[in-house]
C-alpha cells in the first residue's frame, strides 16, 4: 500500500529540496546542538565553579540531561503521528529554552531544570533528524550521507568549543549558553520551511489508538529483531565507554597539567580535528568495506586508545595524543553505528533511530555518574580499565550477534 503524506494541511505542503541541501541544513543545526552537548566536557570545572558546586555534581547534571534521551522513543512515536518536521521543531524550541535557563542559573537546582529541558529538546531533535534524512537516502549512500551529517560533532569541537573557550575567557561561563539558545531559536523558525517526509508504516501507526498494546508494539522490530536489539546494546556500550573518559578529561587536564579555559578550548579544537577525521574516513570507507566490518575495526582501535591512556599520561603532549586516538576511533565508530542501526529494521527506521538515541543516552548517563567519581578515586587508570573492557565486550557482540543489515 502506498504511504500517503503524513499531513494534508497547507503548512506541510512545502516544495521538496535536494538531499544535499538538507544535509547542509542539518549539519549547521547539529553544529549548534553538538556544541551545547560537548561544552561540558572540557569546561566542566569552569561551569562547576560558576554554579558554586563540584565537578562531580556538575557531571551529574550532565547525566541528568543525558537521561532525557531515554524518552527519545516517545518522540519517535510522535514523529510517526505528527511528522518528522513537527517533532524536530519542538525539540529545537525546548533546547533553546533549556540552555537559556542554564545560562540564567544561580543554583544547581535551576540549572537542573534547564538541563532537563535542554536534554529533552536535543535528544528529540537529533535522532528524528537522522531518521528524516535516512528516509531520503538509499542504503548504498547511507554511510556517506549520515557520516557527512556527523561531521557536526567534530566541527563542534573545532569551531564551537574553541569559540566557547574564548567567550568564557572574555564574558564568563554564562555567555555560551545565551548564544546557543539564540541560535537554536533561529533554527526553530527556519525548520518551519522544510518539506515533510514520507514514513513507512506511518498510516498504519496513525490509525492505532494509544494503549498499552500500542506501547508494546512500538518495541517490535521485525524479523531481524535479535540483531537490531544487539546493535542498540552495542551503541549504549560504545557511548558509555567514551563518555566515561571524555566527561572527565577537562578535569584531568586542569588538575594534572593546570590548563585554563582557553587551553582547554584549544585541546577541544584538536580533538575536534580527530573527530572530523574519524567521521570523514567512515563516510568514505564504510559503504565500500561493509558497515559491520568497519564498526568492528573502529571498536578495536577505541579499545586500544582507551587502554593506552595511563601509559601516555606522562606529559600534556602525550596525554593529548592518547585522547586523539580515542576520539578518532570513537567518532569513526559512532558514524558507522548510525548507518548500521538505520538498516537493521528498515520498516521501523524512525523507531530504530530514536531507540538508538535512547541507548546512547543511557550509556552516557551512566558514564556521567561514574566517570567523574572514577577519576576522583582512581585517576586515569580507572577510566582506562573501564572503557577498554567495555569495548572488548562490544567487539564480541558485534562479531557474533549483529548482522550488516536485515535480510
Amino acid at each position: 500500500m502506498a504511504n500517503p503524506p503524513l499531513h494534508t494541511n497547507g503548512a506541510e505542503a512545502q516544495p521538496d529540496i535536494s538531499v544535499n541541501r538538507l544535509i547542509l541544513i542539518g549539519l549547521l543545526t547539529r553544529l549548534v546542538t553538538d556544541t551545547a552537548v560537548q561544552l561540558f566536557f572540557p569546561f566542566l570545572p569552569v561551569i562547576a565553579e560558576g554554579l558554586r558546586t563540584t565537578s562531580v555534581t556538575a557531571g551529574r547534571l550532565v547525566s541528568l540531561r543525558s537521561a532525557m534521551g531515554l524518552l527519545s522513543p516517545a518522540f519517535g512515536y510522535q514523529a510517526y503521528l505528527r511528522g518528522y518536521r513537527t517533532v524536530m521543531r519542538f525539540g529545537l524550541l525546548l533546547a533553546s529554552v533549556g540552555y537559556l535557563i542554564v545560562g540564567l542559573s544561580s543554583s544547581v537546582w535551576l540549572a537542573a531544570v534547564g538541563m532537563v529541558l535542554g536534554g529533552l529538546g536535543t535528544f528529540a531533535f537529533v535522532p528524528i533528524l537522522q531518521a528524516y534524512l535516512s528516509a531520503k537516502l538509499p542504503f548504498h549512500r547511507r554511510a556517506r550521507g549520515l557520516g557527512t551529517l556527523e561531521y557536526a560533532w567534530a566541527l563542534a569541537g573545532i569551531i564551537g568549543l574553541y569559540l566557547t573557550g574564548l567567550l568564557i575567557d572574555a564574558l564568563g561561563w554564562r555567555a555560551p549558553f545565551f548564544v546557543l539558545s539564540g541560535l537554536l531559536l533561529v533554527a526553530f523558525v527556519a525548520y518551519g520551511r522544510l518539506p515533510a517526509a514520507r514514513q513507512a508504516k506511518a498510516a498504519e501507526t496513525a490509525k492505532t489508538p494509544f494503549s498499552w498494546r500500542s506501547v508494546v508494539a512500538f518495541f517490535e522490530l521485525g524479523q531481524n529483531k535479535r540483531s537490531a536489539w544487539m546493535a542498540l546494546f552495542v551503541v549504549a556500550l560504545n557511548m558509555m565507554a567514551a563518555m566515561n573518559v571524555f566527561i572527565s578529561y577537562g578535569t584531568w587536564l586542569n588538575r594534572e597539567y593546570g590548563l585554563d579555559a582557553v587551553a582547554l578550548g584549544t585541546v577541544a579544537l584538536i580533538l575536534g580535528v580527530a573527530d572530523l577525521s574519524g567521521s570523514v574516513l567512515m563516510s568514505l570507507v564504510g559503504d565500500k568495506f561493509g558497515l559491520r566490518r568497519s564498526v568492528i575495526a573502529g571498536t578495536a582501535l577505541a579499545c586500544l586508545g582507551y587502554g593506552l591512556l595511563p601509559v601516555l599520561n606522562q606529559g600534556i603532549l602525550l596525554a593529548v595524543v592518547g585522547l586523539i586516538v580515542a576520539r578518532f576511533a570513537f567518532e569513526f565508530t559512532v558514524v558507522g553505528h548510525i548507518a548500521l542501526v538505520s538498516e537493521q529494521a528498515p520498516d521501523y527506521r524512525g523507531k530504530m533511530m530514536t531507540l538508538a538515541a535512547a541507548a546512547a543516552l543511557l550509556g552516557s548517563s551512566t558514564a556521567g555518574f561514574i566517570g567523574p567519581w572514577v577519576y576522583d578515586q582512581f585517576q586515569v587508570l580507572g577510566l582506562s580499565l573501564i572503557s577498554a573492557s567495555i569495548m572488548g565486550v562490544s567487539i564480541v557482540l558485534l562479531r557474533f550477534f549483529v548482522r550488516n543489515r536485515a535480510e
